[in-house]
């Protein structure tokens, strides 16, 4: 895998090495969009919502008697067959969300990165110059990297205001925070530009199992599942001395 450019630093070839283990894996075609059916369908509000004949008022008296107008028989002026009558089978308030397994979305985000680094359009950013906010830098900064004009998605870490202000007002830039990133985010603009530790987040998203967290050494993985020792065995006590009263013959003699 070769090295990623790095934005903003000395020198005018910086170079950084990518994490191991996630920018190797193979396009997956299937597995990104279903990640990405899943991400889109999560973020639907699912508020859609139509009344039926029982929600809608009025129409409680039939219109007309049945035999002798000459008009079709009605029931009701609310029946879905009348202007300003209920919905048949309409929409109502719904969860579109369907499950996806945890391996399967880290593979996904593997693909969606590596995807990136194959086609070359995968930076780093190195945040330390934005000691305030500066649009003009960020230009700069894209244009080095012939990415300005093209969309770009900028990942960053929730302290790295001044660079999120930078890049903000870029037409076809947007920001985000690695904790607000998913596949659908990634695979969706020309470029990505990510920060070190951006990277290093989103890598251990990739890379771990959600259930214990990238923060937990695999040590202490480890010491969980040993046994534990078994408690020292207590001493035992003498018996007690029974309290029971005496028969009548022995307290006699």
């Amino acid at each position: 895998m070769p090295d990623l450019p790095v934005l903003g630093a000395t020198g005018a070839n910086a170079k950084a090495k990518p994490p191991a283990g996630v920018l190797e894996d193979p396009f997956n075609g299937p597995l990104v969009h279903q990640s990405v059916r899943a991400e889109q369908a999560a973020r639907r509000r699912g508020t859609a919502a139509t009344k039926t004949r029982a929600m809608v008022s009025g129409g409680t008296s039939k219109p007309w008697r049945q035999k002798g107008t000459g008009r079709a028989r009605a029931g009701s002026t609310r029946s879905p067959l009348w202007t300003g009558g209920g919905t048949v089978f309409g929409p109502q308030p719904r969860s579109y969300t369907f499950k996806v397994n945890r391996k399967e979305r880290r593979a996904a985000l593997r693909s969606a990165l590596s995807l990136h680094a194959s086609r070359s359009t995968l930076a780093i950013l190195d945040p330390s110059h934005f000691s305030k906010p500066s649009t003009s830098r960020a230009l700069h900064l894209l244009e080095h990297w012939s990415a300005a004009g093209s969309s770009t998605l900028v990942v960053l870490s929730p302290e790295d205001r001044h660079a999120a202000l930078s890049f903000r007002n870029l037409p076809r830039v947007s920001v985000l925070s690695h904790h607000h990133v998913g596949v659908t985010d990634i695979l969706a603009p020309a470029s990505l530009l990510v920060t070190k530790d951006a990277l290093d987040a989103l890598a251990a998203r990739a890379r771990t199992d959600a259930r214990r967290g990238p923060a937990e050494p695999a040590a202490q993985a480890e010491s969980a599942k040993a046994p534990k020792a078994a408690k020292p065995a207590e001493a035992p006590q003498p018996p007690v001395a029974s309290q029971e009263p005496k028969p009548a013959e022995e307290a006699k003699a």
